[in-house]
């Protein structure tokens, strides 16, 4: 939604400030597709030239969160905070063993099952039962989990903001493409010199349109498109931190409320939950269940 407004808000205010100082949109009509035509293909190609697949594959499905509402919210976390509590309340009453049936299959997990929103997070789910598992197996010193789990977190940070730092790129590239596109403008019309003062006008303009547009995009639209998927990515990227310290505070041996509690001050404000809010959360639960 906030794309949607930005741009219109964007467009609004440019072309009817443009009218109003008495712009005439007519050569800006006439020469904006294939000015289009000339940044939108160059920067097509250099964006295609200088990314590998797999980053151009997720740029694409980045660009989709702008559309969408945020993935995570206030429920999002109540629901998380719940899950982790059931799960380190299991643990501590029946032992470690009995969550094995859990975290092999989780998508046919009872336990999961009451926990549909983070069921449905593939990312969340292999972070969670994958290090789970390393506890089951044996690997229960908190420093060492935490090492791995960082590496962990910084790969998946890397791999969700190669799609920002493409988009960046192409923000960044379209001055100058504009500018290319400019100059080509400025070769028609040097190959119209002999045409009369108005005919020039309108070429010289329909040329500049090019910088214009350039500019317009990389800092009007591009660049602000960029910077907020950068800051939907990282918040996105608490789900995943809210996970990690909630299992090392239950690998450090704390209560099943204490550690979720750790994993509650790690949210950002406007979707953290209050402590009252969490408490009320889990007090609803049904006993967990093997």
């Amino acid at each position: 939604m906030n794309l949607i407004i930005g741009i219109i808000t964007v467009v609004a205010c440019t072309m009817g400030g443009y009218v109003v100082e008495g712009g005439h949109l007519e050569v800006l009509i006439k020469a904006a597709p294939l000015e289009i035509v000339i940044m939108g293909g160059t920067a097509a190609g250099g964006f295609i030239i200088g990314n590998p697949n797999v980053v151009i594959k997720r740029t694409g499905k980045a660009l989709g969160l702008l559309l969408k509402k945020n993935k995570y919210d206030k429920a999002s976390y109540i629901e998380l905070l719940c899950m982790m509590y059931q799960v380190f309340k299991l643990a501590k009453t029946k032992g470690l063993l009995v969550l094995e049936q859990h975290i092999e299959n989780p998508h046919e997990s009872s336990l999961f099952a009451q926990f549909p929103g983070f069921l449905h997070d593939h990312h969340a789910v292999d972070f969670f039962c994958d290090y789970l598992r390393l506890v089951t197996l044996g690997s229960d010193k908190p420093y060492e989990l935490e090492a791995l789990m960082d590496q962990e977190l910084e790969v998946h940070h890397e791999e969700d903001h190669s799609a920002v730092a493409a988009v960046q790129n192409v923000a960044d590239g379209m001055p100058a493409i504009g500018i290319v596109a400019a100059v080509l403008g400025v070769i028609h019309t040097m190959g119209s010199i002999s045409e009369p003062p108005e005919v020039l006008g309108r070429l010289i303009g329909g040329a500049l349109v090019g910088t214009f547009m350039g500019v317009w995009f990389a800092y009007g639209m591009i660049g602000p498109a960029g910077n907020s998927l950068n800051a939907i990515l990282s918040a996105n990227g608490k789900y995943l931190t809210a996970i990690k310290v909630g299992l090392l505070a239950h690998l450090q041996g704390f209560a099943p409320s204490v550690s979720i509690e750790y994993a509650r001050k790690t949210l950002l404000s406007h979707v953290r939950p209050t402590f009252a809010e969490v408490e009320e959360a889990t007090a609803a639960l049904p006993p967990p269940s093997t």
